[in-house]
């Protein structure tokens, strides 16, 4: 049986997958400038991406016992293209530090399958990192 511990942490990175999925989302929708058009494709894959992890990490906390929850981190859209991405770079690495620290939890408690599984969506998160910080690059 998981500890509280990590089936918090697990819900943490629920809250966290859906807020960035609904801000990418609607910065897609938002995107204004120069170069909107070439970014707003990567924001809607990007979002689109980070639904899927908030269902795969709510689908092995039910496995672990624990209630999924169902709102969504604070939400920061930006008000141009460069805030959007400087606020989705952050996001990012906040994500990668928390999935680093439940991998480790993970493997404390011998619970294989959920370290890989945030082995799995740590790479994920990392490549959207190295996407934002590319874009944000002059």
């Amino acid at each position: 049986m998981a500890s509280k511990v990590l089936l918090k942490k697990l819900n943490d990175a629920i809250a966290r997958e859906m807020q960035v999925s609904i801000q990418y989302m609607w910065q897609h929708i938002m995107a204004r400038g120069i170069s909107a058009q070439a970014v707003m494709p990567i924001l809607r894959q990007t979002a689109i991406a980070e639904m899927l992890h908030a269902e795969l990490i709510a689908e092995r906390l039910d496995y672990l016992g624990g209630t999924p929850t169902t709102q969504p981190g604070p939400i920061s859209i930006g008000k141009n293209l460069t805030e959007m991405l400087k606020l989705d770079k952050k996001a990012e690495e906040d994500a990668i530090k928390l999935y680093r620290e439940i991998i480790k939890l993970a493997e404390k408690e011998s619970d294989y399958t959920t370290k890989k599984l945030f082995e799995q969506i740590l790479a994920d998160e990392e490549n959207h990192h190295n996407t934002f910080r590319t874009l944000l690059e002059k």
